[in-house]
């Protein structure tokens, strides 16, 4: 039976030689050239590959030492590529899309994906709000200790809601302003649970991460203990890749 082949990235020539690891099922992560692009790969032993967690971080792990290998612009494929052949990919990819790559890995060149999560606690959050804003704090006590009709519990309700919202877009929107200037190209992904109030990435030069870090530090620390960060500097750029 024919070796088949799973896709880990695609770099631009000449791109990375072997990678002295092991990729999924561990089997040795190879180079193919392909005219003007390099592909890492490893044979297939699976028909289909499970996401799970141990085989998506195989998969990062194996972009992220080519990274460290100075191997910096490059397109990650999709978790679970397999393809039959060389030809394949050749025809389905790079003939029809050289001129697309060699745009994408013109942008990335010299760059790095850096990504921020914030996390808030709503329940502290509301009660901070209500220490510090009268008048809604007498709206909320109304709903305590008054009979009021459906129609003023739905419009206190909202005017809290409002407000709730209100507060999360200035927190979000103070690390926009003091981020967004150091990056090429941001984008802002939904926010993955019920507490996570920001979920972006930013195309930003690999040499001004620390600045960016330091960026990053300076807004947290103006919210004292009030938010979690969570702050990725170091991955391939999973958002910045697309072709078109």
């Amino acid at each position: 039976m024919a070796d088949r082949y799973y896709l880990y990235g695609i770099f631009p020539a000449p791109g990375p030689a072997e990678l002295p690891l092991d990729g999924l099922d561990a089997q040795a992560v190879q180079a193919q050239h392909l005219g003007d692009f390099t592909f890492l790969y490893s044979v297939a032993c699976q028909k289909r590959y499970l996401s799970s967690r141990k085989n998506l971080l195989g998969h990062e792990k194996v972009l992220e030492a080519a990274m460290e290998q100075g191997y910096r612009t490059l397109l990650p494929l999709q978790f679970g590529l397999i393809v039959d052949s060389w030809e394949q990919v050749k025809e389905d990819l790079v003939t029809p899309h050289s001129e697309d790559l060699a745009q994408l890995f013109k942008r990335l060149d010299g760059c790095r994906e850096v990504s921020i999560k914030v996390q808030w606690e709503p329940s502290t959050e509301l009660e901070m709000m209500m220490a510090e804003d009268a008048a809604l704090r007498a709206q909320r006590d109304q709903l305590e200790g008054t009979q009021l009709g459906m129609e003023q519990v739905i419009f206190i309700g909202q005017q809290i809601e409002a407000a709730m919202e209100a507060r999360k877009q200035g927190i979000v929107d103070q690390f926009r302003q003091a981020l967004s200037p150091l990056a090429k190209d941001v984008l802002e992904n939904a926010p993955q649970t019920d507490v996570m109030i920001y979920n972006a990435a930013f195309l930003i030069p690999w040499e001004s991460e620390a600045e960016f870090s330091q960026a990053v530090d300076a807004v947290d620390a103006t919210f004292g203990d009030r938010l979690r960060i969570r702050y990725n500097n170091f991955t391939a750029p999973y958002n910045f890749a697309q072709l078109n």
